[in-house]
């Protein structure tokens, strides 16, 4: 085989950079980034963007390419994924990241609506009431409606978006259509109590590296209201900065929230058994890893 892709995937804090840097330095290739919020400017620490040292070893893509008031679709990413993958094909490029939706966009080349989001329309429906909604999407779409919940009010509002504009039912817009190309997806793991560790660690590097500096530069330049600023990390930052808690009970947060986001990150991979795993602390994972890659592509020796 001369082209594929290699993904490399798994929850935070798993060493997903440190590997795909050595991958990628070892067979020439690039990196493109499958992280939904290192695709924003300034969005730096929190967000564990690599460094500017590690985005110089190796061309790094999709990453600070959007304004932190703008909003990437599902849709734009995919497309700009797809159109990197494409130009770089003759060099197994990596998509590494830990943002499942992404990853799966590509992989198993889903089939999304292009429809943006229409914030009055949204707003028109949510005034209705989530039960209605349902009601409403269930006559327009009854095939749809069985695969979200009633109770499932973004699901639902999406749905009733794309068949306001397109005039098509979502589920008919909807399905796979994998690419031609072989991928061998890498995932990496660790026990819980390593996980732990290592959350425990990044949270800590993340406050010595001036992440309460970063928070309040975003709030002072975009106010307290971005949407951003609502995430993982950012907001348990905000409250510490509103004297809404101390700088230590923020810390503890950010820990429990992560671990209870990576627990999350680990259901979503683990259901997908073409992913090969590897354990992030073997002391052989490098080697280990480009020998499956030289199994699957005749690629490295």
């Amino acid at each position: 085989m001369s082209r594929g892709l290699i993904v490399v995937c798994g929850a935070t804090a798993t060493g997903k950079t440190a590997l795909a840097l050595e991958i990628a330095q070892s067979i020439n290739s690039v990196i493109i980034s499958a992280d939904s919020r290192q695709v924003y400017r300034e969005f730096n620490i929190g967000t564990a963007k690599p460094t500017q040292a590690e985005q110089d070893l190796i061309p790094h893509y999709l990453i600070d390419i959007c304004e932190p008031t703008e909003t990437l679709t599902l849709a734009e990413y995919q497309e700009k994924a797809k159109n990197l993958i494409d130009e770089n094909m003759d060099i197994f490029p990596l998509l590494v990241g830990g943002t499942g939706l992404y990853i799966k966009s590509i992989v198993k080349g889903l089939k999304i609506p292009r429809v943006s989001p229409q914030l009055e329309l949204r707003l028109q429906l949510q005034a209705l009431g989530q039960q209605q909604c349902y009601e409403i999407l269930q006559q327009i779409d009854p095939v749809g409606s069985q695969k979200i919940h009633p109770n499932d009010q973004v699901r639902t509002l999406r749905a009733l978006e794309v068949f306001y504009v397109t005039g098509i039912p979502i589920s008919q817009q909807q399905g796979e259509n994998p690419p031609a190309y072989p991928i061998i997806q890498i995932g990496l793991d660790c026990s819980s109590e390593e996980l732990n560790k290592r959350i425990v660690q990044r949270t800590k590097n993340m406050i010595d590296m001036g992440f309460v500096e970063e928070v309040e530069k975003l709030v002072e330049k975009y106010s307290w209201d971005l949407p951003l600023l609502k995430t993982l990390g950012y907001a348990e930052i905000i409250n510490y900065l509103q004297g809404k808690v101390s700088l230590p009970e923020a810390e503890k947060e950010i820990i429990l929230h992560t671990r209870q986001f990576a627990k999350r990150q680990r259901t979503w991979f683990r259901a997908y058994p073409e992913i090969e795993w590897f354990d992030t602390t073997s002391y052989n994972l490098v080697e280990a890893v480009l020998l499956k890659i030289s199994e699957t592509f005749g690629l490295v020796n």
